[in-house]
């Protein structure tokens, strides 16, 4: 039990610890400070062909709960590799779950427990008892594909997939898995994907058109001026949209979203001037990153729209960077407050649904549409992959355009390729 004076888990000697006898404590060690605790408050409930049977093994809870709430009927193995039992307590177990179950993203753990969810329910729909749904068998993966593959698209399959595999881990649970045979179920699976689940490619954000959204907005209400000021930055800074705004208007947390006082200047030898914007912690880094960008010409320019933000909301250095002030208060920018922008900007411009995620990538082809070397944009993109390559080739039509300079009988910057083309890829071996 944890200490209510010291906040402290005692570990102790001795097996008989797991079962109730009273030990010596040989030391302690503080409980870990998590950034999110669990919370059974207001779960929705299930969609009607999504809902697992009851069991005590699967309470209901939010989906980011499921990795860690969720147990396995073995339950955490406190055993050795020779089989001898571990004198840990049933708390350091938790923590232990709690722990690990944290070095996902909070995002990360939603998306994580719907896949869970699926799986649970397909055991379920097809009586395979709890014992055998956690370790899963390879036959029992396979069949889930097998029945899953039709219904959900191929990149959905294999997310659920991992999300299994990620749950076994977590519980300390063997994987027992053919991947071989998995790998061609998959595979097989994304080819029987339902047209309906392959959904077009989406128009990637580009000067002309945030000039367009511009003349839709106005920058003198403080809603319009939070989501432009938020939709430039991200846009030339290749932020992704949810690095920049909060799930909800009760989960900002000053040591996890972008503040006011996050912002910084900086001019380099040659008088250039760079503003840049601390994230605190994101998906790739938990100890935080840098988002940077530079003033540009016109309407354009993130650091006026920053600027105009600041002067027309007016929020404090510990708020939201976007917050916006509402008749209700100040309100930080929510995604689906973005999202639900861009659907009516999309409408009054008579085009296709904007999509937020696609302005990083809208950012990344305008760079390299100017000229700026591959190296150089993966590295403001904070890309370790080379992703950001996969996703331009997705842009057919910018993609020729960004090429062609290279492609010249007298290639018109010879000179700097060896400094602006991608490496080459290493040959399958």
């Amino acid at each position: 039990m944890t200490d209510q004076k010291t906040g402290t888990l005692p570990i102790v000697c001795g097996s008989s610890a797991r079962h109730g006898t009273p030990t010596r404590s040989c030391f302690t060690i503080p409980t870990p400070s998590l950034p999110h605790s669990i919370d059974l408050a207001h779960p929705c409930p299930y969609p009607p062909s999504l809902t697992p049977l009851p069991s005590p093994l699967r309470p209901h809870c939010l989906a980011k709960d499921h990795l860690y709430l969720w147990q396995p009927s073995l339950g955490h193995s406190s055993f050795d590799h020779t089989g001898t039992p571990v004198p840990i307590s049933d708390d350091n177990l938790n923590c232990i779950l709690m722990v690990i179950g944290h070095s996902l993203a909070l995002g990360t753990r939603e998306t994580y427990g719907l896949g869970l969810l699926v799986f649970h329910v397909f055991c379920d729909a097809h009586g395979i008892p709890e014992d055998q749904q956690g370790p899963a068998s390879s036959i029992l993966l396979l069949a889930f594909i097998a029945g899953c593959a039709g219904i959900y698209s191929g990149k959905t399959l294999e997310n659920y997939f991992y999300r299994v595999h990620a749950w076994h881990l977590l519980h300390g649970l063997p994987w027992l898995v053919n991947l071989a045979q998995v790998n061609l179920a998959l595979k097989g699976g994304a080819r029987l994907a339902p047209n309906p689940s392959k959904h077009p490619k989406c128009q990637p954000f580009t000067v002309n058109l945030i000039t367009a959204i511009h003349s839709t907005l106005d920058l003198s209400i403080p809603l319009d001026t939070s989501i432009y000021a938020c939709l430039v930055i991200s846009f030339f800074s290749l932020a992704c949209l949810g690095e920049v705004t909060v799930h909800s208007l009760t989960a900002f947390q000053p040591l996890l979203h972008v503040k006011v006082s996050n912002i910084h200047y900086d001019v380099d030898c040659h008088g250039y001037n760079v503003t840049i914007l601390h994230l605190p912690t994101t998906k790739m880094s938990p100890t935080g990153e840098d988002i940077f960008f530079a003033m540009q010409a016109s309407v354009l320019d993130p650091q006026c729209a920053l600027a105009n933000h600041l002067a027309v909301n007016t929020p404090p250095s510990s708020a939201h960077l976007f917050s916006w002030r509402h008749h209700g208060g100040l309100h930080p920018l929510t995604h689906s407050e973005f999202l639900h922008a861009l659907g009516h900007i999309s409408a009054h411009l008579r085009i296709d649904p904007l999509k937020g995620h696609i302005l990083c990538i809208g950012g990344t082809l305008e760079y390299l549409l100017c000229g700026v070397p591959f190296e150089t944009v993966k590295s403001l993109g904070r890309w370790s992959s080379d992703i950001f390559e996969i996703r331009m080739c997705e842009f057919p039509d910018e993609h020729t355009v960004i090429m062609a300079p290279y492609l010249q009988d007298s290639p018109i910057l010879e000179p700097f390729t060896c400094y602006t083309m991608p490496p080459a890829r290493p040959s399958a071996r």
